[in-house]
């Protein structure tokens, strides 16, 4: 590993070139490319990252990844450089720019990088051309008029580095990172009050969707229930967010739904746009056998315009290449904690659910919880054990809400398989049935079988199980391009994504069809929705159940209840006597459900 003294030779040497040859490198026609080949990469080099990769990793192990930059319009399609640690943790982004930009006071490259880095949930990212080295805070919000100075935590130039080198060795040199010194920096630095995190923030965006949606769909569509509403705008507002995403990844062609706001009825040209994204799919979010409400709805164009707007740079600061599944989810748990309901004359308004209310609200599942707990119930059960072994695990969310815990425990399942096929990072080889791409990620093939054999979900909510299917579809996309995809159908005539029909399900965790005895009108039917573990997963009670039970089931009172559910809980839960929460119950359904053996773990409420 590099050391400090040869670090700072080598950087010296840097800044006497680029002093000597000043006038030349601010020249017009000395480009970025150049800048990026004398300057950024050895500036780097010398803090000790391997920018060249000479240590042979596969992309997906890569300290350095370097973006190919898309020009679209005036926008930047990916960061030049992601920095990460050894796991492909992100730590900063570096945007790289030609000396003849003035980083100082250019609006643009600031707002693209605070933008690229917001959407992360970075801390810090970096524009530099040498010749100037700006730090961003990204924990706040970019907006497209924001002056170059807005967020700006540290500006320095070439002259300051010698002088300053004590401080970007302990900040950003690699064995610095290693022992703790950048989390200390971004420790000082962020101005955490006050910031708009991009998770509440699209949270807002999507609330404004549903709002602007209900409103219209209710209003024009007389014709269909509360129930059906509710349904056709989560479906709506799901399918444009899939697609979106598939854009910025490079999947779909980039401003592909603008193309519905040309002419004539701009829903009805979104819907064309949704039907050829099921021939590509087949994921069950674009299933229009199932779905018979969303192909005759009636909505007004400015909706789906200001929608499809608000999804595009500069108008929208999400950047949705690095906006991960995780942010999302934890954006869509909020929102799932409300409801459309119309009025008698068929007006929508937007209020809490009722469960929600007994609850005191949703409870966010904060990421290093979720970590924590599939590691110590996936991780101890894994461990040790080759993918054929691993393929008959079953893990199951018995209230998955948005689906927090099955990314995690499916992320973690990714990870796993990725490094045992891996020789330490380095690429596999290129046999036929190889698990692993050239790159070193794991191929579509792999990531659908792992998610089909051993990821489960249930949930009350139709909806939520919705976005736990969209979020785990779009984690099980993550790597895929449009090259990738067009060779799955030509050379296997398949669609990219697996349906998630028999893994996630809609219906009532506690409730078995055993509730009918009590012989319920439809109309309780469908707010009871019993549900039978046993004829829901089949496949897995043959095996004896669930290996491993995770999650955070609700807590509130039973004393809310209805008299029918509450006197079926008296009979059926043997904890009924000694409880009056209702998560109460999720544990001895957990056990239920659970092999012998198995593992569980949920967030509980305090048991003072």
């Amino acid at each position: 590993m590099i050391n400090k003294e040869a670090a700072y030779n080598k950087i010296s040497e840097l800044v006497e070139r680029f002093g000597e040859q000043f006038d030349s490198y601010k020249k017009a026609d000395y480009n970025e490319t150049l800048t990026r080949r004398d300057f950024i990469d050895p500036f780097f080099k010398a803090l000790g990252w391997d920018i060249d990769n000479e240590k042979g990793y596969a992309e997906a192990y890569r300290e350095v990844i370097h973006e190919d930059k898309v020009k679209i319009g005036s926008a930047t399609k990916a960061p030049d450089y992601s920095f990460r640690l050894v796991g492909g943790k992100r730590l900063f982004f570096v945007e790289a720019k030609k000396p003849s930009i003035a980083i100082k006071d250019d609006i643009l490259p600031a707002y693209q990088v605070r933008r690229y880095g917001w959407s992360a949930k970075l801390s810090i990212s970096i524009i530099t051309d040498f010749e100037e080295f700006a730090i961003y805070d990204c924990t706040k919000k970019p907006i497209p008029t924001d002056k170059a100075s807005v967020a700006r935590v540290k500006y320095i130039t070439y002259k300051d580095y010698l002088k300053e080198f004590d401080f970007i060795w302990d900040t950003f040199s690699k064995e610095r990172v290693l022992k703790g010194s950048f989390d200390k920096f971004i420790q000082g630095t962020a101005n955490k009050k006050g910031t708009a995190t991009v998770d509440r923030e699209f949270l807002q965006s999507l609330d404004s969707w549903r709002t602007y949606l209900a409103t219209s769909i209710s209003w024009n569509n007389k014709d269909i229930d509360e129930d059906e509403i509710n349904f056709a705008v989560q479906q709506t507002i799901d399918r444009i967010i899939f697609l979106r995403i598939a854009e910025d990844r490079s999947v779909e062609p980039y401003g592909n739904l603008k193309i519905a706001l040309m002419q004539g009825d701009y829903y009805q040209n979104l819907f064309g746009i949704f039907k050829e994204a099921d021939d590509k799919y087949n994921s069950g979010l674009f299933n229009f056998k199932k779905d018979q409400i969303s192909k005759n709805l009636t909505v007004d164009n400015k909706v789906i315009k200001t929608i499809v707007t608000e999804l595009y740079y500069p108008e929208s600061p999400y950047e949705f290449s690095v906006l991960s599944v995780e942010i999302l989810g934890s954006a869509y748990e909020q929102f799932l904690g409300k409801v459309i309901r119309i009025t008698p004359a068929h007006h929508a308004k937007i209020e809490e659910k009722p469960e929600v209310r007994k609850a005191g609200g949703v409870y966010y599942t904060p990421q290093y919880i979720v970590e924590y707990i599939v590691k110590n119930t996936v991780g101890k059960l894994i461990d040790g054990k080759t993918p054929k072994e691993i393929s008959k695990i079953k893990i199951v969310d018995p209230a998955c809400g948005s689906g927090s815990f099955l990314i995690g425990a499916y992320q973690y399942l990714l990870d796993f398989h990725k490094d045992y096929y891996s020789e330490n990072g380095k690429p596999g080889k290129g046999k036929k049935d190889n698990p692993l791409t050239p790159e070193g990620n794991l191929t579509t093939a792999e990531k659908k079988r792992i998610l089909l054999n051993n990821i489960f979900g249930v949930d009350i909510d139709v909806n939520a199980v919705e976005v736990s299917k969209l979020s785990l579809l779009l984690k099980c996309m993550e790597g895929e391009t449009s090259a990738s995809i067009a060779h799955q159908l030509s050379m296997f005539h398949e669609r990219v994504l697996p349906t998630l029909e028999n893994n996630i399900k809609d219906g009532n965790s506690l409730v078995d069809t055993d509730y009918y005895a009590n012989e319920l009108d439809f109309g309780e039917e469908k707010k009871v929705k019993p549900f039978s573990w046993q004829k829901g997963f089949p496949e897995v009670f043959k095996q004896g159940g669930f290996d491993v039970v995770i999650g955070n089931p609700p807590y509130f009172s039973l004393s809310s209840l209805e008299q029918n559910q509450t006197s079926y809980f008296k009979k059926r839960y043997r904890v009924f006597e000694n409880t009056t929460d209702i998560y109460c119950l999720f544990f001895e359904k957990a056990i239920e459900i659970l092999k012998p053996n198995g593992l569980v773990s949920f967030i509980t409420s305090n048991f003072k």
